[in-house]
């Protein structure tokens, strides 16, 4: 097979009409045309993090949109579905991508459960982590969100990255605002990455360190704008990532679409372009096509460049999108949950106010990351005027009562929504401006044994999730528009932010700063432990 285009050729820094001859899905020869080209080559993009299950359908389903924006890798972490079903789900996620040509590299999920402060469907022991490490489709011991275990020397963590150093694969990180000797600590244990930089003064200290910064841009963390300088300073440090995607924002880009963003705004196109091919690939030593003789012919065409507008994307020399359509078909993912839940009430979420002074956790659009508010008066906690709502978060696996705080950012006027996406354990958690309406959407998605759901007035809006209560069996196209209809729902409550359901997810992650909650209590992710929601 021969394919004729302008190839964006990164090695060499140049651009030129390129005949390509493909033989046995790699790629035989390339020589330089006189001729003239239409569209552009280049190697197929690499999401360098991502969490599939955040766009809560299948790997498997996920493949069909992302090959349409030119992704041909992605590097995954299926982090969530083990913090629910443990090895049973990695293996589950290496099973469901083999049906589907997208090449996925999976990570061992290095924090199942993330922490102790939390009640988690599953555990992953050091043993484990070994077993996992030898699987050839795992290429990574996936982020070690254990940042304290690492620098104090905790003996599962460091079995843990010890079985990534027998097997020479790279350690992921993920710490937050970690600085100093802390950092140093941490790298020096043989973390090699980090996608939670904030500001470009912590991604600096860490490349200084010696570590690979990804820069994320996803539904509910943006970290592109703050870092995006570090493509002319570092290009060889930095990899492109979504870390989460929820389905509606997939329809509409992906790498695809950071990349042209980049390129629109003058930063170097080869220096772009290596950020989301040839860096992820000798990092993860991935072994994707980087448009060299006998490499994998993984390729994209895009009709220009400074658009990103993909045209045709090949794995493996076979056309897998043209002609704006997807050419393979993907029959569907088994079923498999963990739900054990009784419904709440709304005297259960009721709270006496017990001390003069009461946290609250402010939540920011676009960021993880959250503040600590301290209120002063005798109020029972909802003050909608002021955007104070409360927050809940229940066990779905051993049916223990609820949690409770107040929370601030979301904006609702009334009503409530809820979720069984809750990172990292994936407990039913929700937000909303009465108890009522909060036990209306919390049992929605309880009686569902997973999903999404929007409740005001005693009316109920949902989107069940039936594969481990944070995916669908359904079709991309069906999730992204029902997600699109229940995150308009909750904007016409009032809320204001550009994916509150994925922000919501984020409210019960411990492991970033400053006040989260779990189903155990109000946590304080600086301190690492749990603090009262009512002090004097």
């Amino acid at each position: 097979m021969k394919i004729t285009g302008n190839l964006i050729d990164i090695f060499n820094r140049e651009i030129y009409p390129a005949d390509i001859t493909v033989e046995n899905g790699r790629i035989e020869s390339i020589k330089k045309s006189r001729r003239e080209a239409q569209g552009f080559l280049m190697p197929g993009l690499v999401d360098a993090h991502i969490h599939i299950e955040s766009s809560m359908v299948t790997p498997g389903s996920f493949a069909g949109a992302a090959v349409s924006r030119g992704t041909t890798a992605v590097v995954s972490d299926p982090h969530e579905i083990a913090n629910v079903l443990g090895v049973e789900g990695v293996r589950y996620m290496i099973a469901d991508a083999a049906k589907v040509p997208l090449k996925f590299y999976f990570g061992a999920p290095s924090c199942v459960p993330a922490t102790s402060f939390e009640t988690s469907g599953a555990a992953i022991s050091g043993n484990e982590t070994g077993e996992l490490l030898r699987i050839p489709e795992i290429k990574f011991l996936s982020e070690m969100m254990n940042w304290p275990g690492v620098i104090n020397g905790d003996k599962e963590v460091m079995e843990k990255i010890g079985w990534a150093k027998i097997f020479g694969k790279p350690v992921d990180g993920h710490a937050p605002g970690l600085s100093g000797g802390d950092l140093r600590k941490y790298v020096s244990a043989g973390i090699s990455t980090d996608h939670e930089c904030s500001t470009m003064e912590e991604a600096l200290e860490k490349i200084g360190l010696g570590m690979k910064v990804l820069i994320r841009e996803g539904s509910a963390a943006r970290n592109l704008n703050e870092l995006k300088e570090l493509i002319r300073l570092h290009p060889g440090k930095v990899m492109l990532c979504s870390d989460d995607l929820h389905p509606d924002m997939l329809m509409r880009g992906h790498i695809d679409r950071l990349a042209a963003r980049l390129i629109s705004e003058g930063y170097d196109l080869f220096d772009v372009i290596r950020s989301c091919t040839l860096n992820p690939d000798e990092h993860y030593s991935l072994g994707t096509g980087l448009m060299r003789p006998g490499d994998p012919a993984d390729f994209i065409r895009v009709k220009d460049y400074r658009t990103m507008e993909v045209t045709a994307t090949w794995i493996d020399g076979i056309m897998v999108f043209g002609e704006n359509k997807v050419h393979f078909r993907y029959k569907g993912g088994e079923k498999i949950n963990k739900f054990n839940c009784s419904e709440i009430t709304a005297a259960e979420i009721a709270v006496l106010r017990n001390g003069s002074n009461m946290r609250v956790i402010e939540a920011n659009d676009g960021k993880l990351l959250t503040n600590e508010i301290i209120l002063k008066n005798d109020g029972p906690g909802y003050d909608i005027g002021a955007d104070i709502l409360k927050l809940v978060v229940k066990d779905r696996y051993n049916d223990s009562p609820p949690s409770v705080a107040f929370i601030k950012g979301f904006g609702l006027k009334t009503g409530a929504f809820a979720a069984s996406i809750a990172h990292d354990s994936h407990n039913v958690i929700a937000a909303g401006t009465s108890d009522s309406d909060i036990a209306d959407a919390a049992n929605a998605v309880i009686r569902m044994n997973g999903g999404l759901a929007v409740a005001t007035c005693g009316l109920v809006d949902s989107l069940p999730l039936d594969i481990a209560g944070i995916m669908s069996s359904q079709p991309l196209e069906n999730v992204a528009a029902a997600s699109e209809i229940l995150t308009e729902k909750v904007r016409s409550l009032g809320c204001k932010m550009a994916a509150p359901f994925m922000t919501l997810s984020f409210m019960a992650l411990l492991v970033i700063p400053a006040l989260k909650l779990s189903d155990k209590g109000l946590f304080d992710g600086k301190q690492f432990r749990f603090v009262p929601l009512f002090f004097e």
